[in-house]
């Protein structure tokens, strides 16, 4: 088990009645509409050896969509601000600062194939943030339980940055941007440096915070989790079956399992128990 797995009890209470948004199901449908066309988009990256720029663009766009969407059903326009302020905006300045300064991530830079830029930032950038900030804090406080704030950051933060292991292999390998310093590196992450890992925890840390503190807690946000798990098998399988890099299967599977596998575990645990108690 993981040692995330720290208070995964009973699900987070849902606030009172008179203060909870209601949930507005048009917009919930449409958001797993989307999840569903981000995840053909994906499926297709091997068939394009990797990836393109339409399919990269596509998966990110649907994804980062469901994700507005689902805040939007569930919790109504402050959210929405907050991931698009905190996640997007924030991961914007960050990129900029790091391709500008070298801090936090180390020295990089993008090559001008990932499309329109601002900030010298390709515009799909912080909407890859925007996709998985929210997945991440969903799944670290489905694993944390309430009342733990600083733990949910601390979770939440490692669960955005696990899935940069992946992610970065990719990305470089697809020439969308390039390392000056690749080593030293995680043992068969070979290519990004461990600076890149530091970074993202920081950045991670002080997104994740900030947004747990913005977005109210509901008992199961079901579509960014989804999101979650769905990035952690298919990222395991297509880098070990299709992307060349067995080693970054393996090392990101360990990685971001520590957060994914111990995830499952409390799901199943929940659905146990819910159908028990409608047994009594």
């Amino acid at each position: 088990m993981s040692p995330f797995a720290i208070r995964a009890r009973t699900p987070v209470p849902a606030r009172a009645t008179s203060r909870a948004h209601p949930v507005n199901r048009s917009l919930l449908t449409a958001a797993w509409i989307l999840v569903a066309a981000g995840v053909v988009a994906q499926i297709a990256f091997p068939y394009t050896d990797g990836g393109n720029l339409v399919l990269t663009v596509a998966s990110v766009a649907f994804f980062a969509a469901a994700v507005t969407l689902d805040l939007a059903s569930m919790r109504g326009a402050r959210a929405v601000a907050a991931v698009l302020i905190v996640a997007g905006g924030g991961g914007l300045v960050a990129e900029s600062v790091g391709v500008h300064t070298g801090f936090p991530f180390g020295s990089y830079d993008y090559t001008g194939t990932l499309g329109a830029e601002v900030l010298d930032v390709p515009v799909v950038v912080p909407f890859a943030w925007i996709t998985m900030a929210w997945p991440a804090l969903a799944a670290a406080r489905r694993l944390t339980g309430p009342g733990r704030r600083w733990v949910t950051a601390v979770v939440g933060a490692y669960a955005l940055t696990a899935w940069d292991v992946f992610l970065d292999p990719q990305m470089v390998d697809q020439g969308y941007w390039r390392w000056h310093d690749p080593e030293p590196a995680l043992p068969g992450v070979d290519g990004i440096p461990l600076t890149n890992v530091a970074g993202w925890l920081l950045v991670s840390f002080l997104m994740i915070a900030t947004l747990d503190r913005l977005i109210d807690k509901r008992a199961l946000d079901a579509l960014p989790i989804a999101i979650y798990l769905w990035t952690y098998v298919s990222s395991v399988i297509a880098h070990a079956l299709f992307f060349g890099r067995p080693p970054v299967a393996l090392v990101g599977g360990m990685i971001m399992g520590l957060v994914a596998i111990p995830l499952i575990v409390v799901l199943a645990r929940g659905r146990k128990g819910d159908r028990q108690h409608a047994d009594q």
